[in-house]
């Protein structure tokens, strides 16, 4: 009953104090805070009461300390498994600040590691029908995820080791156009754009970390038969954070390459076209 009590009287103080404390307080941030603080400080005051409350137990501590490890480990269970996923991100090395990573759907780049969780500065996906941002640029968001995910949800990270990417960029092209000065267009630039240098530097750098075989980082067009039309697929290395630009410039030089030659991008649309009936005329008798 005591103990009753005094949590209902905190929290009566806690109220009050809050209250007194940001009466001259006029900036908005500032009253949060402080009001955050007193009810800080009155959690304190309470738990120091509740301690020289129950000291006549302190024979019983073993018991005591066991049933409240328990009620705690059941209450902060999310807050253990958060806790437990700070330390495997820094030990374990899955992602650091500045990394580009994706965790449970959320893309961006880590702005904070913190005990608890980590925050995320978005990027859009064209992947994603809720991004109104369809490359992968910042959304503007801060998204803040609980660290205990590292263990229920994979974790891409898209720069820790290469910082680089695999793009491909895919086009249609029917099948009475010239496809293979299509081809050549499209090796063409993509060997322009390429960082293919740059990505195999970074390839032999991993491979004295990790025992993984050698990546093909030349530029390569692939060429798939379908029903419809020839598909060309050219497949080139770019930077992490460049690949939405570089695969603009690329989409747009090979577009007016293919207009110069009078290459049409296939379309699963038709083109009609309805020749009116010829309707003889009457003969003028007079």
């Amino acid at each position: 009953m005591t103990s009753i009590v005094l949590i209902v009287l905190a929290v009566v103080i806690a109220m009050l104090a809050g209250r007194l404390a940001t009466l001259r307080v006029k900036d908005t941030t500032n009253r949060y805070y402080l009001r955050k603080a007193v009810h800080y400080l009155t959690v304190v005051a309470l738990l120091f009461a509740l301690a020289l409350l129950w000291r006549p137990f302190a024979g019983r501590i073993g018991v005591v300390f066991g049933l409240l490890v328990a009620g705690l480990a059941l209450a902060m269970q999310e807050v253990i498994g958060a806790f437990a996923g700070w330390v495997s991100i820094l030990t374990g090395r899955q992602f650091r600040v500045g990394d580009r990573i994706q965790m449970c759907g959320v893309r961006g780049d880590v702005l904070d590691i913190t005990p608890l969780r980590t925050r995320i500065l978005e990027s859009g996906s064209s992947a994603d029908p809720e991004s109104w941002i369809r490359g992968r640029q910042y959304t503007g968001r801060v998204v803040s995820l609980s660290n205990r995910f590292v263990f229920s949800a994979p974790v891409y990270n898209s720069s820790a080791v290469l910082d680089h990417l695999w793009e491909e960029l895919t086009l249609p092209v029917p099948y009475e156009a010239d496809w293979h000065l299509a081809e050549r267009i499209l090796c063409d630039e993509a060997t322009n754009v390429s960082s293919t240098v740059e990505a195999r530097r970074a390839i032999e750098q991993m491979r004295h970390r990790y025992p993984v075989a050698e990546a093909e980082v030349d530029p390569r067009v692939f060429v798939r038969a379908t029903p419809n039309w020839v598909e060309l697929s050219a497949r080139f290395v770019v930077p992490v954070r460049a690949a939405r630009q570089v695969k603009d410039q690329v989409t747009r030089r090979v577009l007016d390459r293919f207009a110069e030659h009078g290459i049409r991008v296939a379309s699963a649309t038709q083109d009609i076209t309805i020749h009116p009936p010829h309707t003889s005329q009457p003969a003028d008798r007079r």
